[in-house]
């Protein structure tokens, strides 16, 4: 049955009304450097909201006909949508959020590729220019408030989880609304979505009317998880680390909830960060949690740990299990904490300055054959690179798993291949093959997983 569409002329959602004829140019620019597929890639995302699929590549492939024009007017612009999903309209009208959500994508994709590479300050190739570029384009997306007091609380987990699971989250969030506390996730589906939808009704039981449900993704993830219609504050960072860096730079504290290979992607570069003597005595409170079913899941996720970056790693993290209001205290608690040393400080509440983050968590890593086999996975380094270098073994999964390039990646070449020190790869192997019986690899329904990866040991030959 082929999914219905609909053709339309849409009008800006508060976001961005005017752009320079070089602006529009180069958002019609087809080749290599122009914006034109990256902007219709994330828009296409955009107008699936709500549709369950993790798949980048299959996304584009079933909307080959989609296509989205600038008009520009005399007052600003317009969108032309053609062959666009049905289910983003309701008698023929954009839904209000997702029309939000598409204006964001069009702000963020032109704020983010108009600053020159080499711009004073906002070198890419420099860590501070890096941190800074990632204020200006929080700040462009009007996410940093000044003066309002630490209360965000950043949510991690799969996209794909079971009923039980996603009940749970919700109900943290619920816990985290009714504390005053808001959201900010990966803003997908899942454990993504739960603990915003939580929120709504704690604040709506607190009439909580400036509640936050910030969503950070960046082009290359969005179309595996298309923003859910519950985020009211959507921004698209350039690329992984730079998204990864916006979480810890905004958020005042973390929720880790069961999830696969994304989430301890993000578990490791958190750690990795909070391991570096200058963050030691940072306040940043850390919580794992699930349903009693998930104890196993933690426990296995604090063993890999305590193998791969030692007791210290563990300590950063407290494993609440089957108990959202103690969750939720303790990152009330933990929010009191950030206040008062941030006060002490003189830093800012909105953006953490005083963080740091080694160059080698922020510069991007290219998911390739080549790099993905380079990757030094052994001990005799220190344990922050162990922690980045794993987090790039992780991240390359992630891409060979959802995202467009990466899955085209793998179908061209075979599996990524991961090598290293087997003290490192087996309980690495271990913690991937109970992802995949646990389905946390691939939404339930899309099929057989096929792994994206191989684990190379010394009694494995390489591919040739």
């Amino acid at each position: 049955m082929t999914e219905s569409t609909i053709n339309a002329l849409v009008s800006p959602e508060g976001s961005l009304e005017i752009l320079s004829n070089f602006e529009v140019n180069r958002l019609k620019d087809k080749s290599e450097g122009g914006l034109y597929r990256l902007f219709r890639q994330c828009a296409l995302a955009v107008l699936n909201t709500g549709v369950e699929t993790d798949d980048g590549k299959t996304l584009m492939e079933a909307h080959a006909d989609f296509d989205v024009r600038l008009i520009p007017q005399p007052r600003g612009l317009k969108l032309e949508l053609v062959n666009a999903p049905a289910h983003a309209f309701v008698d023929g009208q954009m839904l209000r959020a997702i029309r939000e959500h598409l204006f964001s994508v069009l702000r963020d994709i032109i704020y983010s590729y108009s600053i020159p590479e080499s711009a004073e300050g906002l070198r890419r190739d420099d860590p501070e220019g890096i941190t800074n570029l990632i204020f200006h384009i929080l700040r462009n997306a009007r996410v940093l408030q000044a003066g309002r007091h630490p209360d965000l609380v950043v949510c991690w987990g799969g996209h794909s989880i079971n009923e039980r699971e996603y009940q749970y989250s919700k109900e943290v969030g619920h816990q985290l609304g009714l504390r005053g506390l808001s959201i900010c996730t990966g803003c997908g589906p899942g454990a993504m979505k739960g603990p915003m939808k939580g929120a709504t009704i704690g604040h709506a039981k607190q009439r909580v009317k400036n509640g936050r449900y910030i969503g950070l993704t960046e082009p290359g993830i969005i179309g595996a998880e298309a923003p859910n219609p519950i985020v009211n504050e959507l921004v698209i960072m350039p690329d992984i680390e730079k998204r990864l860096e916006a979480f810890v730079r905004t958020g005042h504290g973390v929720i880790v909830f069961p999830g696969g290979v994304g989430t301890a992607e993000e578990i490791l570069y958190l750690l990795g960060i909070l391991l570096h003597p200058d963050n030691a005595d940072l306040p940043f409170p850390v919580v794992f949690t699930g349903q009693q079913e998930n104890a196993e899941y933690f426990e296995m996720i604090d063993q890999f740990i305590r193998n791969a970056l030692g007791d210290e790693a563990a300590s950063k993290y407290e494993i609440i299990i089957d108990d959202p209001d103690k969750v939720a205290h303790t990152m009330k608690q933990g929010m009191k904490d950030v206040e008062t040393f941030r006060r002490a400080m003189q830093d800012a509440y909105y953006f953490n300055w005083m963080l740091k983050i080694d160059p080698v968590f922020q510069m991007p890593f290219e998911p390739t054959h080549k790099s993905m086999r380079s990757l030094e996975l052994h001990r005799d380094q220190p344990v922050h690179l162990i922690a980045a270098n794993l987090r790039k073994a992780f991240s390359g999964i992630v891409a060979g798993n959802v995202k467009e390039s990466g899955i085209r990646h793998v179908q061209a070449k075979g599996p990524f291949e991961i090598s290293g020190d087997p003290e490192l790869l087996a309980p690495l192997e271990a913690m991937l093959k109970e992802f995949v019986a646990q389905d946390r690899m691939k939404l339930p329904g899309s099929g057989a997983y096929e792994p994206s990866y191989r684990i190379i040991s010394e009694a494995t030959p390489a591919m040739p």
